[in-house]
């Protein structure tokens, strides 16, 4: 682990097709324990509901969105936060023009999946999705 610093408008910008993605914390600056994220997306469902192999967090910035985790709905504004197991079938959708919230994830699994996204066509996430472990729940 090291000591990171990012300054506001660092970092590395990853495009996951339903969100702008800012690496502000990544799982190579903390031994792979942890990472933040910057999560800047536009009104509407983002990905299908999944389940991933780690934990991870939501805290609004800006906007409002719906969290679905397990069957239940959670409305978030700014200031608000929710925590997700891993395993638990989630996705999120965003009620205002945008939003912007920090998601912090346990390992750094997310931001590897986040930057292969990144460099994949939209057809290819479902196989992106499967490799890292993530399950693709039908709603």
């Amino acid at each position: 682990m090291t000591t990171h610093f990012s300054a506001p408008g660092d970092g590395p910008e990853l495009d996951t097709k339903d969100a702008r993605i800012t690496v502000k914390v990544g799982g190579e600056h903390t031994g792979d324990a942890y990472e933040v994220f910057e999560v800047d997306a536009p009104r509407g469902p983002a990905v299908p509901p999944h389940a991933e192999p780690w934990a991870k967090s939501f805290y609004v910035l800006h906007g409002r969105i719906t969290v679905y985790v397990d069957g239940e709905l959670h409305d978030l504004g700014p200031g608000a936060a929710i925590g997700i197991p891993a395993g638990a079938v989630n996705t999120f959708t965003v009620h205002t023009a945008s939003a912007r919230f920090l998601a912090v994830s346990l390992t750094g699994g997310m931001g590897r999946f986040f930057r292969d996204v990144d460099r994949s066509a939209a057809e290819e996430i479902p196989e992106v999705a499967l490799r890292h472990g993530i399950e693709l729940v039908e709603p």
